[in-house]
């Protein structure tokens, strides 16, 4: 399933304020909201406003470095949510797929990391059913949350 970056808010839980990336799935209401840690969901959002700040951050380094070496991002794929033992929610698991000199790779990486680095390259990101089906939520729950810009102050 295609999906694409809605936004990147936060959430406020019993524990505290938590980011979260909300996936926009094509053709579907419904939206898969992973949960990330604040530098990781400022990273993403660095990359969705493609300012440049000077010197690279973590995930620019590293899209610099791929290029450099002959290398792009094809796609990222969001393809596996592993349960926690309690049964509520649990931890998502994604590959990057890269096209390098040697062809195909695939590498497992987290999604949040995956997500930067498709923010920075409009890389096409897709979501499995499987992924769908257990992570699906109301879009309406998260329409209305603080954007992480508007929590973190400057980016």
């Amino acid at each position: 399933m295609q999906a694409s970056i809605d936004a990147v808010r936060v959430a406020g839980t019993p524990q505290g304020p938590v980011p979260v990336v909300v996936l926009a799935i094509e053709s579907e209401d419904d939206v898969v909201p992973i949960f990330i840690g604040f530098e990781e969901a400022t990273s993403i959002a660095r990359g969705l406003e493609a300012e440049d700040i000077g010197r690279p951050l973590t995930h620019d380094l590293l899209l610099d470095v791929m290029e450099e070496l002959g290398s792009r991002i094809d796609r990222v794929v969001i393809n596996e949510i592993e349960a926690r033992e309690d049964g509520r929610g649990g931890t998502y698991i994604a590959d990057l797929h890269l096209e390098t000199p040697r062809g195909e790779t695939v590498i497992d990486a987290r999604p949040s990391d995956s997500l930067a680095l498709a923010a920075r390259t409009n890389a096409p990101i897709e979501v499995t059913d499987e992924v769908f089906a257990d992570g699906r939520d109301d879009s309406e729950k998260f329409a209305d949350l603080e954007d992480i810009r508007n929590v973190s102050g400057e980016l």
